[in-house]
């Protein structure tokens, strides 16, 4: 239950006050004219996405802390938190499919030459959970505020670097590619012995099978209001995003997997 508080010398702190209702209400500006009735839920949805965006970076963000301390409960926790957002997120997206095909298309050409592909939030996630690309960096030049951002996620350890770290820290090997998935096969097959890392390596590879999980029903919802009609940002719409099915943080953790024996 939400409780009011004192501000200062200002009137008592409200619910509206303090999240700021007032502002957040004017920020969905429709484009269409007269406004198409569907664009204020795809105006909603898309800022939803953002907020919760923010919010996976921050426990991200602790999570890289607890790694390099070595507080593994913690960093634990903190991945929980991301990965209960995240099946938010998968099936959110299927708030947009309520939306009638020739409803979209009634403002989809006012979006142009925008894009979801220029969610600096979501290339955000990308580069901190392992997957940088310096194509997608580049592609935000002329946006100053999100290439500085984006630039300091490609510079600093992502969650990749940081869970390698800590294996080659309890005496794993960790050099290449065959000695990383060596080292989770030692992991699975000795869970009591590596408990906490264990769990962690568990989180990870749900955190990418779940935002692999949100691709493809992003896919599917972009074909099912689109068909194969090319994206508002020139990318060839569905055929583009069929190719990030495959992009994974984490892909020696499920490698591990196919030379697991009893």
């Amino acid at each position: 239950m939400f409780m009011s508080t004192e501000y200062g010398q200002s009137a008592p702190l409200s619910y509206n006050k303090y999240l700021k209702v007032r502002e957040l209400i004017q920020l969905q500006e429709t484009l269409s004219e007269p406004a198409s009735h569907d664009e204020l839920l795809f105006i909603i949805i898309h800022q939803t996405y953002e907020l919760w965006f923010k919010q996976l970076l921050h426990e991200i963000d602790a999570t890289l802390g607890w790694i390099c301390e070595g507080r593994l409960f913690r960093a634990n926790h903190s991945l929980r938190s991301v990965i209960s957002i995240e099946r938010i997120l998968v099936t959110q997206i299927h708030l947009l499919e309520t939306m009638a095909p020739i409803g979209f298309l009634e403002f989809r050409d006012k979006l142009n030459p925008a894009s979801g592909f220029q969610s600096m939030q979501f290339r955000e996630l990308e580069f901190v959970s392992g997957a940088k690309d310096e194509k997608i960096l580049k592609s935000f030049k002329d946006d100053e505020f999100a290439f500085e951002r984006l630039s300091k996620r490609f510079d600093e350890p992502s969650l990749a670097d940081e869970f390698w770290a800590l294996l080659s820290r309890n005496g794993l090997a960790v050099n290449s590619g065959e000695e990383r998935v060596a080292a989770i096969v030692e992991i699975l097959t000795h869970p009591e012995k590596y408990a906490d890392i264990y769990n962690l390596q568990d989180l990870l590879i749900e955190h990418d099978e779940l935002i692999i999980a949100w691709r493809y029903n992003h896919i599917q919802m972009v074909e099912r209001m689109l068909g194969m009609k090319r994206g508002t940002g020139g990318s060839e719409g569905v055929g583009y995003l069929m190719t990030t099915l495959t992009k994974k943080f984490f892909p020696e953790l499920w490698e591990a997997r196919t030379h697991l024996t009893i």
